[in-house]
């Protein structure tokens, strides 16, 4: 065995050792770099790293001296969807406010987190959610993967002829969402202004500032509806293809787009800030409808966030509001996506080493 590999695995053992609850090794960069030749190329390439992506004005932002955080989450969202169709039919729907929780790491620039319903808990709302988020932050750009899947509870509000829709209140089950995707994108002012500050609690702002940004979206997105169920007066209005398909609406697509917008943290009193962030998402999908020939067509979104975010040294907690609007269409029928979420965090700083 090579001395780089030994001296490697040397580093890897020790440190395990070490958390376990040992005292035998330091986690202090100088005495990892002593060990040898590879220890310290690695230690010298996190050192370049951290300060080509990680380096701020200290007069406007600055870490919180803690390489950990754990955080506790509760989410209230909804969710409504405009279908435009043919012969000027539109129907309107959406869901009560649902209730969803989880927990998040963070170790330096990366997050973990995972979120189930628990509103059923609280008897809030009626939907089985499931969401997997990971993150990462660091001050030159943000990087965002998630996949979430909802077998979402609505009830239909308007359907009919534009101008002339009948206003009811009929429940609905019969959707079934999945998305998978992920988001990248570069701050142009990264040396003063921090999106972790706002929204992701790993640094501190300590100046109120701004920052344009750009980037690129990637998303994999399935809706499945089935309107089988529903009164006939109803199924009456859909499309001669929804009925030959059981009156079923299924969307399967692949969505390449670009992200640009403006953030601005407002620090308006100590510990306290407040973030904004707007940003269009534009490009095009690729997929089917109804399993029919695969095209392309454009992809329109928006994505608004505001947030108010406490922090004193290891404590912090948050408010955050997202809103996500989503445009498909095509020749035959046109739908409009809203999600709106309201998060409410809290959570705890630490060091391991």
């Amino acid at each position: 065995m090579n001395r780089r590999f030994a001296a490697a695995i040397a580093v890897v053992i020790l440190a395990v050792s070490t958390t376990v609850g040992g005292h035998a090794f330091s986690f202090d960069l100088d005495s990892i770099a002593q060990m040898g030749k590879f220890p310290r190329f690695v230690v010298n390439t996190y050192r370049w790293g951290d300060k080509f992506f990680n380096s701020y004005d200290s007069a406007y932002v600055e870490g919180t001296g803690y390489k950990f955080n754990v955080k506790a989450k509760s989410e209230l969202w909804k969710d409504s969807y405009i279908f435009s169709l043919p012969n000027d039919y539109r129907m309107h729907m959406s869901s009560e406010f649902n209730m969803s929780g989880g927990f998040h790491v963070s170790y330096l620039a990366v997050t973990l987190g995972y979120d189930w319903n628990i509103g059923k808990l609280f008897d809030i709302g009626t939907t089985s959610r499931k969401k997997l988020d990971f993150a990462f932050n660091c001050a030159l750009l943000t990087g965002e993967f998630y996949w979430t899947k909802n077998d979402v509870g609505t009830r239909i509000l308007s359907y009919g002829p534009k101008g002339h829709e009948t206003r009811c209140d009929i429940p609905f089950s019969g959707i079934d969402t999945d998305i998978f995707g992920f988001d990248i994108y570069y701050f142009v002012n990264n040396k003063r202004y921090s999106r972790g500050a706002a929204f992701n609690y790993s640094k501190i702002q300590k100046k109120s500032q701004g920052s344009w940004f750009v980037g690129f979206s990637y998303w994999m997105q399935n809706f499945d509806f089935s309107f089988a169920g529903l009164p006939q007066d109803i199924l009456n209005g859909l499309p001669q293809n929804w009925a030959e398909n059981n009156y079923q609406f299924n969307m399967h697509n692949n969505n390449y787009a670009v992200r640009f917008g403006y953030a601005y943290n407002w620090v308006f009193k100590r510990h306290w800030v407040a973030g904004i962030s707007e940003s269009p998402v534009i490009g095009f999908k690729h997929g089917s409808v109804n399993n029919g020939d695969r095209h392309v067509s454009p992809s329109i979104y928006n994505h608004t966030e505001a947030s108010v975010v406490w922090t004193n040294k290891r404590w912090f907690a948050g408010l955050i509001v997202s809103a996500e609007n989503g445009l498909f269409y095509d020749k035959k029928q046109m739908l409009i996506n809203t999600i709106v979420n309201f998060e409410i965090s809290a959570g705890y700083r630490f060091n391991l080493w």
